[in-house]
């Protein structure tokens, strides 16, 4: 096992078309830590773009999966077992309906809430022990179809929270990676104020 190595997973549509989806925060925020790292996304490797590099001093692999949502999984379970990773050096990013914009939300293991790419990587994995954080994008407005919704874009009004969001998503992820996963949680499970 490699445990010196952790692999960061932004789950998302491939596709310019959908890069500023709902459904893309997870490929938002993994392209906010190549740019903090200054890493570029330049190889494609297990069915995903991919970069490797060193942040804060700890080596790297982010990854966005270019598959389907429901098959991402493929992908993740390639890189876990050709870099022989401890699952707590995994962590997924992913979109989450039932958390307010803005908010994030880090956690150890857990079910999938019908998130079809958590629940394609829980399966390929063949555990739920997989770190995964959650970052909020809200509730659809009145009758929406979730499925449409997520496929929407943030708004300019949106924009300054979401971006609060990428920002606080990045310093849970150096948290959890320096200080352990229930330090991270401590500090930026709470809702922010």
């Amino acid at each position: 096992m490699d445990d010196s190595r952790y692999l960061i997973v932004g789950l998302g549509n491939p596709g310019r078309e959908y890069r500023r989806n709902r459904h893309n925060i997870g490929f938002l925020a993994v392209d906010r830590l190549a740019s903090e790292a200054g890493l570029r996304f330049t190889r494609h490797q297990f069915e995903a773009l991919t970069t490797e590099g060193r942040w804060d001093g700890v080596r790297i692999v982010l990854a966005k999966p270019q598959t389907f949502m429901n098959l991402v999984g493929r992908s993740v379970g390639a890189f876990v077992r050709f870099y022989r990773l401890p699952l707590d050096h995994v962590v997924v990013l992913l979109d989450d309906m039932d958390l307010p914009l803005g908010t994030v939300r880090l956690r150890g293991t857990g079910g999938t809430a019908g998130h079809k790419g958590l629940t394609s990587i829980v399966e390929s994995l063949g555990s739920q022990d997989v770190p995964r954080l959650r970052m909020g994008i809200s509730r659809p407005p009145g009758q929406m179809d979730p499925a449409d919704y997520v496929l929407q874009d943030f708004d300019e009004f949106e924009a300054p929270v979401v971006e609060g969001s990428l920002e606080r998503a990045s310093a849970c992820l150096r948290s959890y990676i320096r200080d352990g996963l229930a330090a991270a949680m401590n500090q930026f499970n709470p809702a922010p104020e």
